[in-house]
């Protein structure tokens, strides 16, 4: 297995955090909220990616840059194990081992994220949900880490809340499952915390709650391992 390459520090520079398969930049709010400079990578356009990107393949451009960066957060994509796509008999590629394949040879800390259908392939992953960090909606993301980042898995808040029924407007004190053809884009984005998606990039994304606090997570393990 390829070792963790060690980190340059340099106090004054933030660090660099490579975002795969970025979409509309859930994830990456997360990181640039915890004062990360972030790029973000999609082999399609996402105008509404609100940091810096590249628009190429994920995997081949971790596989040449990747270990130009402090961090790498690959969110290969969830439709080949998600229960809907499934149910609608629909044919996606599978990205996950290739995808841990390519972090693996960077040297550099990495997470990997996905859905709830795609545990059995991650490697002990840590289950993240929205009451864990004050976000009025369950969306649960497993996290599979490596090269040095670990992650303990947080307290999981009983779901007390009711949840609105898919596609119908959200009840006073209901949580909003945000996903398909949705209701209530605009309530979504306040849960969220995305106020610049639009309804496609709402139904798949990452709460930046859940990337604000793997990143304080790495930053924690960096400050442990220099003093």
């Amino acid at each position: 297995m390829t070792q963790p390459t060690p980190i340059r520090r340099d106090h004054g520079r933030r660090p660099r955090l490579l975002d795969l398969f970025c979409c509309q930049g859930g994830a990456a709010k997360g990181y640039a909220d915890a004062g990360f400079d972030v790029t973000g990578i999609d082999l399609h356009p996402q105008p509404r990616y609100p940091y810096r990107f590249v628009q190429t393949d994920a995997i081949a451009y971790v596989l040449e840059h990747g270990a130009q960066f402090d961090v790498i957060h690959a969110s290969p994509p969830c439709q080949h194990d998600s229960d809907c796509q499934r149910l609608q008999g629909r044919d996606h590629p599978d990205l996950i081992a290739p995808t841990r394949t390519a972090l693996q040879t960077t040297g550099r800390p990495w997470v990997m994220e996905n859905v709830r259908g795609a545990v059995p392939k991650l490697d002990r992953p840590v289950m993240l949900c929205g009451p864990m960090f004050g976000v009025e909606t369950y969306r649960h993301r497993y996290f599979e880490t490596g090269c040095g980042l670990a992650l303990h898995q947080p307290h999981h808040p009983v779901h007390l809340a009711p949840q609105a029924k898919m596609r119908r407007p959200i009840p006073p004190g209901h949580y909003g499952q945000f996903v398909g053809n949705f209701s209530g884009v605009d309530l979504a984005r306040r849960v969220m915390g995305v106020p610049w998606m639009t309804r496609d990039g709402i139904r798949e994304c990452i709460p930046p709650a859940y990337t604000q606090w793997i990143a304080t997570a790495f930053r924690a393990s960096r400050m442990e391992v220099a003093a």
